[in-house]
């Protein structure tokens, strides 16, 4: 292994403007990341990993490579790229074992961060870095959320989040797990009022997103957020008929048949899938038939009701066919994208959303109310775990800029008095 990492390494060019940090959402610095390695020193190279994307060995496993840094490799023109994820994991998975994080001193300062998915480990890690006395609320037993609950043990072991856990513990973070902030127990008001100076909301999005067709609630018709969380619980048949186009719709699909179902089609409605472009070729080589161009109008007992769509050149569906046809299947899981689910979003006075029932925020991360603020999926809707790190990145440097402020003022405010 370290040998193949050796050389692809090597491959690189060390590009004066690499074109695979510009493919980077969070910018990671590629190439002098990669020369680290290469002149012998792996620990060096991993810091600048971590410093940069602190879930960086998630993000190794995870992240489309081909849309992102690999896609924009120069070397991918004419031939093959670099294989950036791969000498990312090599050492990032490594330096998570022998990392020293340098944290400013103690502050004194509460900030809770609610949720424990990417956008909550990454603000949690980062504000105690900066010296914050960090709470995180998670509302289930273990810390992860989407990276626990919503991939599955094949593409990103638990253990790597059970990692974290002990990282983020070793810094000093207090983790309350089984509390949901939001409910009338507990809300932002009370959290406000025992000391916290700044609140951190990184809830995700973990409600499915229904079709709103007859035969929804039918008792084998299920939806993939809820079947990736736990799917030794659900006897799904010998047949299966996923709905959607995108990574959950594939993960659903691949668990199924790891969990001893025999056929198992994924049928979108427009002519193209979302998901990753290597997620769907595992998909279909482990089993899975993909089926484009077919739009579920109803659910019955024996299967779904599909009529046939023409796209757009845009891939939006422009027409339907008057007649329904039935697909046969012993098991429905519908799998189009999620909303946020914590009533955190709903409850709270004085937070504004947006059209789509998302937390609204300024330039800074700052929600509508004063010291509150959101990031990742809460509030830009399900994205990729590397988009979420690199949004809670800033709103951690925002948290912190306006506790400094705030600091400042009632220390202005103690001298006048």
């Amino acid at each position: 292994m370290a040998h193949n990492v050796i050389a692809e390494a090597k491959r690189c060019l060390n590009c004066k403007k690499p074109l695979c940090r510009t493919g980077c959402p969070i910018n990671t610095p590629i190439p002098q990341m990669i020369q680290a390695f290469l002149n012998g020193d792996i620990n060096g190279a991993g810091k600048m990993l971590f410093d940069n994307n602190p879930l960086s060995v998630i993000c190794s496993i995870v992240c489309d490579h081909g849309r992102q840094c690999q896609g924009h490799c120069v070397r991918g023109i004419k031939g093959e790229p670099v294989e950036v994820g791969t000498i990312e994991n090599f050492i990032s998975e490594r330096y998570l074992d022998v990392l020293e994080i340098d944290c400013a001193p103690a502050n004194g300062i509460k900030v809770a961060v609610i949720g424990s998915g990417p956008a909550g480990i990454t603000t949690a890690i980062k504000m105690a870095q900066l010296g914050y006395d960090v709470t995180v609320f998670e509302s289930k037993a273990k810390i992860g959320g989407v990276l626990r609950f919503g991939i599955p043990e094949f593409r990103l072991p638990k253990s790597f989040i059970d990692r974290y856990d002990a990282l983020m513990r070793k810094l000093g973070i207090k983790i309350k797990p089984n509390i949901t902030i939001g409910t009338k127990s507990f809300g932002i008001d009370e959290l406000f009022r025992d000391g916290f100076k700044a609140i951190s909301i990184g809830t995700g999005v973990t409600w499915p997103n229904k079709l709103n067709i007859k035969g929804e609630t039918l008792g084998h018709v299920h939806y993939g957020v809820h079947y990736l969380e736990s799917p030794e619980v659900y006897d799904l048949g010998k047949s299966l008929i996923v709905i959607g186009a995108g990574n959950v719709a594939m993960d659903v699909a691949r668990t199924a048949l790891r969990h001893g179902v025999k056929s198992v089609k994924i049928v979108v409605r427009s002519d193209r899938y979302t998901a990753n472009k290597e997620e769907v070729e595992y998909a279909m080589i482990e089993g899975a038939e993909m089926i484009f161009n077919k739009a579920p109008v109803e659910i019955t007992d024996k299967g779904v009701m599909f009529k046939d769509t023409v796209c757009d050149e845009n891939h939006k569906v422009v027409s339907m066919s008057d007649e329904a046809t039935l697909m046969e299947a012993d098991s429905v899981i519908i799998a189009v994208s999620q909303k946020p689910s914590n009533l955190i979003l709903t409850e709270t006075e004085g937070l504004e959303l947006t059209e789509r029932g998302l937390a609204k925020i300024d330039e800074n991360g700052m929600t509508t109310r004063p010291g509150l603020f959101a990031s990742g999926d809460v509030v830009k809707g399900a994205k990729t775990v590397v988009e979420a790190v690199e949004q809670a990145k800033r709103v951690a440097l925002s948290m912190d800029r306006y506790l400094k402020g705030l600091s400042g003022s009632e220390q202005g405010k103690k001298k006048a008095d």
